[in-house]
Order: structure tokens, then sequence, then C-alpha cells
């Protein structure tokens, strides 16, 4: 039983002296790896890739009119702020979407590019497996937009890294220019359609005016002086009946002038403040501002950034000992123990 257990037992002397013995297996197990890894390594076997990244802050505006013409008390962003987070995981979301990539993968004509054959039963899902692989979006610690492309073709790495935070601009660009014009048309009807009233009350006041009703409060405050005159002076009985003849007429159209007087002043109003909204969104249908702050822009990378032969090499070589280290553990143990049956 005792020896059992000291067959479980592994004592540093006891790894020492299976170094030892086996020291010319496990260096030759150590040269064989290391040529072995750096033969596989070689751009011939594994081609090298090389890395390209773009850096940019999203905008925080989504609204020129807003942002721009709005008083500086009452707007809601700063036009050339940057850094929310709320913007940063909406960029994530854009860049990530089917209409990004779609646009990228066109533009770049990665199908071809990346050696896929567009009639295979498997196409699409071979390109998002690249697509993956090979090009990155996430967000910094400073809420910043990082977008990491890597290629074959060092050229191509940087012309795709440039060109997506291009179409991130342009696609953001258009859904809001699609969503401006439908605001903007809402805006329009409600806009025409208010000025529409307005020039109909007007033309009312008009006609009132034809009918001498020009200013009801002030003509009847005229008149009703002009009859206090009369009387009390004892004035002629037929200039009496004219004015009590044209304060009749007067108040015959007083309601009606009052309505359009008090009305036109509350449509007034409100057409005001819809033509300030109408110029917001026409200035978001005919202007476009640029969506993200460029940080860094992709330059063509000089050194590959993938496979790293060293580190590789490294890791195979040290993977490599330890599990052939661990085999020769197994083997003496193995031995003792067929020597400590064959004693028994």
């Amino acid at each position: 039983m005792q020896s059992s257990k000291d067959l479980l037992q592994l004592r540093f002397i006891d790894l020492l002296s299976y170094f030892i013995k086996w020291r010319k297996h496990l260096l030759i197990l150590g040269i064989i790896t290391i040529v072995v890894s750096s033969v596989i390594t070689m751009p011939f076997i594994i081609k090298p890739k090389y890395k390209a990244e773009v850096i940019f802050y999203p905008a925080t505006i989504n609204s020129i009119g807003n942002a721009l013409f709005t008083d500086l008390n009452k707007r809601e962003a700063d036009p050339l702020a940057f850094g929310e987070e709320m913007e940063a995981e909406n960029a994530l979301q854009l860049l990530s979407s089917s209409s990004m990539t779609g646009r990228i993968v066109r533009n770049f004509n990665l199908m071809k590019h990346y050696n896929i054959d567009p009639k295979s039963k498997q196409a699409k899902t071979k390109l998002n497996n690249k697509f993956r692989d090979n090009i990155e979006y996430k967000r910094t610690r400073y809420l910043s937009i990082s977008v990491t492309v890597l290629d074959e073709d060092p050229v191509m790495a940087a012309k795709i890294a440039n060109g997506i935070a291009e179409i991130y601009d342009t696609v953001k660009s258009e859904i809001q220019m699609q969503l401006a014009r439908e605001a903007f048309k809402i805006v329009e009807d409600e806009f025409y359609k208010k000025e529409k009233g307005v020039l109909e009350i007007r033309n009312n006041l008009k006609k009132l005016a034809e009918n001498g009703i020009t200013n009801y409060e002030e003509q009847s405050r005229a008149i009703a002086e002009e009859i206090a005159k009369l009387q009390a002076k004892g004035g002629s009985a037929v200039q009496l009946s004219k004015l009590q003849e044209q304060q009749v007429h007067l108040s015959k159209y007083a309601g009606e002038f009052l309505y359009y007087t008090e009305n036109l002043k509350l449509e007034l109003d409100a057409l005001d403040k819809l033509r300030t909204r109408y110029e917001k969104a026409k200035v978001d249908v005919d202007k476009t501002i640029t969506h993200k702050f460029l940080l860094t822009s992709a330059d063509v990378p000089e050194i590959k950034a993938y496979p790293i032969r060293k580190t590789i090499v490294v890791i195979s070589l040290l993977a490599t000992l330890f599990i052939g280290f661990l085999t020769i553990i197994i083997i003496e143990k193995y031995r003792e123990y067929k020597l400590m049956k064959e004693q028994a």
C-alpha cells in the first residue's frame, strides 16, 4: 500500500532525474518543434495579414436645424460635442447593420477579393465568416469607435478601413435624410395649411373693411364720443340720426370683426412657430454635415500583424516540451509500477 502511494508521488529529484535521462529526446523534440513551427508559419503556408485601423468619434447631432438654429439656452445638444456613450453604441449598431455590411461588400467586391465563388451553396456563410475574421468594430475606453481591418494586402487593408469610415457617414446621412424628408413633408403641409387659414381670415377682414369696419373698438368709441357731444350741445337730430345709424351698422359686424381679429392673432402666432419648424426641417433636407470626428485615418501598414512567428514558435515549443515531459513522467511511472509488480 505504501509503495502505491510512493508511486503516485512526484519529487523534484525524480523530475530532475527524468529530465537528465531523457534530455536528448527532449532536445530533439524541441528542435523538431522549432523547425516545424517555423516552416508552418512561413508566408507560402500561412499567408501573413496586415492590420489597418481607423478611430473616430461619432457626432452627437441628428438634426442640423435644431443644432444650429436653436437658441443656445434651449439647445439640447452642442453640435461640436462628441464622446457620448449613446452615440457610440448607436454607431456600433449602424456599423454592424446589414445595410453597412452590404455596402462594404459591394464597394470593395469582397466576394472576389476573398476568392469566394458567389454560386457556391455556402457563399454567404463563407463571406460572413471572412468578414468577421478580418473586420472588427469596437468601442474604446474613451467612447470613440475603432475600425480594425486585417488583410493579406496592406494597401487593401488601409483602403477598406478608410472606406468603412466614409460609408458610415454616407449610410447614416441616407437614413437621416429619409426621415428628414418625411418630417419636412409633414411640417410643410401643416405650414401651408396654416398659411392658407391666415389668408382666409385676412380676406374676411378685408371684406369687413370694405363695409367700413376697419377697427371696431376705435370706431365705436369715436362714434360714442360724437353722439355724447351732440347730445350735450343739443346738436341737430339729422346728425345724431346719422351717427346712430353708423353705430347700428358697426354693431352689426362687431362679433364677426372681434372673432376674426382675435383668431388672426392666434393663427399668426401658430404660423410663426410653424415657420421656424419649417425652416429647420428644410435645412435638414437641404444640408448635410459629417457624422464623425476622425481621429486616426488608416495608413498602409508596413509590418504584418499575423502570424507572429516568434510567439507561435515559443508557444509551440513550450507546449510540446510540456506534453513531452508529461509523457516521460507517465512512461517512467509505468516502468516503476511494472518493476514493483515483478518484485512483489
